[in-house]
């Protein structure tokens, strides 16, 4: 069953989604930062989920760590769906009835 709570911000999803890939690699903040050509306090922003990147900083991002973005976005949807809440249930087709 999906998990409860309020979904998660993009740039949140975003930032875990980098963060965990970079670490998987055992890749430094300051290095990704540079071979991306941002500052390591502006990619520790993004990771935190603090700061919304442009497309182009998130290209940045994703070459410096060598994935691709179907990649990452892959990670993201995962995670997202993993916080979908339920439908409510549908209140089947038919006629109304009401009271005189």
């Amino acid at each position: 069953m999906p998990e409860q709570g309020p979904e998660p911000l993009w740039r949140e999803a975003l930032g875990r989604s980098l963060r965990g890939i970079r670490e998987e690699q055992g890749g430094r903040l300051i290095d990704i930062a540079e071979r991306a050509g941002i500052s390591p306090q502006y990619l520790s922003e993004i990771e935190r989920g603090r700061k919304e990147p442009s497309s182009e900083m998130i290209a940045a991002v994703t070459g410096a760590l060598g994935i691709g973005l179907p990649d990452l976005l892959t990670g993201i949807a995962g995670e997202v769906g993993r916080h979908r809440h339920p439908r409510p249930a549908r209140r089947p087709a038919g006629p109304l009835l009401m009271a005189a």
